[in-house]
């Protein structure tokens, strides 16, 4: 055996207990969804629900549908909103250079630690007054301001390491920055758009500070406000709560599996230079 091999042997059941350890929570929530309710309160509990039920997946597609497809409007709003501010911002700061560009993403860091509930409490004074309460538009505007300052700053990024030759062949054909910017900078940045959508998509699909600020009580609520209403509704129900949350949570995950390579690349763009 390799002496190297040797001494790390223990790093792959380590890793493994504590992915496990992690993983339990989400085991758990599946174990409940299909538990009894008769069978919630054994003790000790079932590890695995040997008397599966469907009631609560069946009271989820009977009372949170409309959750679901506020949250997924929302999410999709954002994610537009989102990419069409941060892309062209992102193109500006990378090859355009304006002046204030380094004060600009000194200030897009600094918009990222402001604590959200502040941001919430500034919006509602302001869509008071303008009628944008309760409304999608209006959480899809207050999404955005979560995800605008890291898109920019993906873009920013990632846009940097397009090699100015091409840029510069584009002008020299008479290209002008927006058709530049749209012809060849956005389809060259396809891992970067994927990477900004993706996350900008989970913000608004988790968010529940400006849902419940916002939105509380309107004619359309995001899932949050569903799950968080049903657990005061039927607290005893627990397996149409554990439902809930599992369905609330597949889009995101299908989301992420299907993009996990892309969000690499996104990420890590701009951090080795040549």
């Amino acid at each position: 055996m390799n002496p190297g091999t040797s001494r790390t042997w223990w790093k792959t059941p380590l890793g493994v207990l504590l992915t496990a350890v992690m993983l339990f929570p989400v085991y758990w929530m599946l174990n409940v969804s299909f538990t009894r309710d008769q069978d919630m309160r054994k003790s000790p509990p079932d590890l695995f629900p040997a008397h599966g039920t469907l009631e609560g997946y069946r009271a989820v597609l009977d009372q949170q549908l409309p959750y679901l497809g506020t949250s997924l409007v929302i999410g999709l709003g954002t994610v537009a909103l989102t990419v069409a501010l941060a892309a062209p911002a992102g193109y500006a700061l990378a090859k355009l250079r304006p002046r204030g560009g380094g004060i600009m993403s000194f200030v897009l860091l600094a918009a990222q630690m402001i604590p959200g509930i502040i941001m919430a409490m500034g919006f509602y004074a302001i869509y008071l007054n303008l009628g944008l309460l309760q409304s999608v538009p209006g959480l899809i505007v207050a999404d955005s301001t979560l995800a605008v300052p890291f898109a920019v700053l993906i873009f920013t990024a990632f846009m940097s390491g397009i090699p100015g030759e091409l840029i510069q062949a584009a002008q020299m054909d008479g290209a002008r920055a927006l058709r530049t910017f749209w012809s060849i900078v956005l389809p060259m940045s396809r891992n970067s758009i994927v990477t900004v959508s993706l996350f900008a998509f989970l913000w608004s699909w988790s968010d529940f500070i400006f849902a419940s600020t916002l939105a509380n009580g309107g004619a359309h609520e995001p899932i949050t406000l569903g799950i968080y209403h049903y657990i005061g509704n039927n607290n005893q129900q627990w397996n149409a709560i554990m439902a809930t949350a599992v369905v609330a949570s597949l889009p995101a995950t299908v989301i992420l599996v299907l993009a996990q390579r892309y969000v690499a690349a996104g990420v890590t763009a701009g951090a080795v230079k040549d």
